[in-house]
């Protein structure tokens, strides 16, 4: 077993690797924007692939998990804040926020996760519901810590000056939300190959089939809340870097809603999934609103579709994703990759 065990590390660690060098080359080809988008990305991913542990792999449903990350950005905002008041300043500080945020959405996870282990079905749903609705709310009652509506700006360092006097600060954001997902896939990687990961799946199989195979079954759901949500700390911190300001609209009940899409559309219970449900993430309502710009619509109906289209056209995808391919992306790449290969033996 351990022998099985440190070749499945080894590979993890070869091909985060390859996908470090891969996509660090990749950045400076980018345009700016190309890079800032490729940024988002990764921050989407890191909250994707933490969902897709809990909700694929431990079969609990969170329909709260934008909250987590709102968690997650404003631990992130105040810190930076509170360093740079202090005179602390410098990216050697970054990751000691970026930190603070995963361990205060660590705790949140498992308070959440405490009443979780005890509910099923829609009261869970209920539960994580109140959540995605309740954080927003709180940063708008405490409007002397959080600035209700308008939010926090986020101070954040420059470039270093190692780099390059004009480096591009889309280029320096990519590497730092890049780092931090392919850390997060490294890590959620040999979770799921472990013995942990092997508990969540039997906890979701069958608990009564767990319970006697001697799994603690509120322990192991109280884990799959601690890590998932630490993944959807990390990915709001990453969020409040690269917009460089925080605010309860931009971790709305949709947000929850659209993570909780992707995952389903990427391949639940994987994560190549996680990260094909990242990318559409971005990409969908990127070319929503391109495709609005090709109809002649009047303003009135152009701002009521600017809110409503996306989530519309999310929707939308997932009911054609179901129909046609109920493994979501992943699972269709892995049937047409099996058909391939039958066809290959064949001949």
């Amino acid at each position: 077993m351990s022998i099985l065990r440190n070749s499945t590390l080894l590979r993890h660690l070869a091909f985060t690797l390859l996908a470090g060098v891969a996509l660090y080359l990749l950045t400076w080809e980018l345009e700016p924007f190309r890079n800032f988008q490729l940024a988002t990305v990764a921050a989407y991913l890191c909250a994707t692939a933490g969902l897709t542990v809990l909700v694929g792999l431990n079969g609990q449903l969170s329909l709260g998990h934008g909250a987590l990350m709102a968690v997650g950005a404003y631990t992130v905002a105040l810190s930076q804040n509170a360093l740079s008041e202090a005179g602390i300043v410098g990216n050697q500080v970054l990751p000691l926020s970026l930190a603070l945020g995963v361990l205060v959405t660590m705790a949140a996870g498992a308070v959440i996760g405490l009443a979780a282990a005890r509910l099923r079905g829609p009261y869970l749903a209920g539960v994580t519901l109140a959540v995605a609705i309740a954080v927003p709310a709180a940063t708008v009652t405490f409007d002397e810590v959080f600035n209700s509506e308008q939010g926090l700006g986020v101070y954040v360092e420059p470039p270093p000056l190692s780099l390059g006097l004009y480096f591009p600060n889309e280029r320096w954001q990519a590497w730092i939300a890049l780092a931090g997902a392919l850390l997060t896939m490294l890590l959620l990687a040999n979770l799921v190959r472990s013995r942990v990961g092997r508990n969540l799946r039997a906890v979701r199989d069958d608990e009564v089939a767990a319970r006697l195979a001697g799994i603690h079954l509120a322990r192991t759901q109280v884990l799959a809340f601690v890590v998932s949500a630490a993944c959807a700390g990390l990915g709001g911190g990453l969020m409040a870097l690269l917009a460089q300001s925080v605010s309860p609209g931009a971790f709305s009940l949709t947000l929850s809603l659209f993570l909780l899409m992707a995952v389903v559309i990427g391949g639940l219970g994987s994560l190549s999934g996680a990260v094909w449900g990242a990318v559409l993430l971005v990409a969908l309502p990127d070319l929503t609103h391109d495709s609005t710009g090709w109809v002649s619509l009047s303003p009135a109906v152009a701002q009521r579709l600017e809110g409503n289209l996306p989530l519309a056209v999310f929707g939308l995808t997932l009911i054609v994703v179901m129909i046609a391919a109920p493994g979501g992306v992943q699972g269709l790449l892995r049937r047409i990759g099996a058909r391939f290969r039958r066809r290959a033996a064949a001949r």
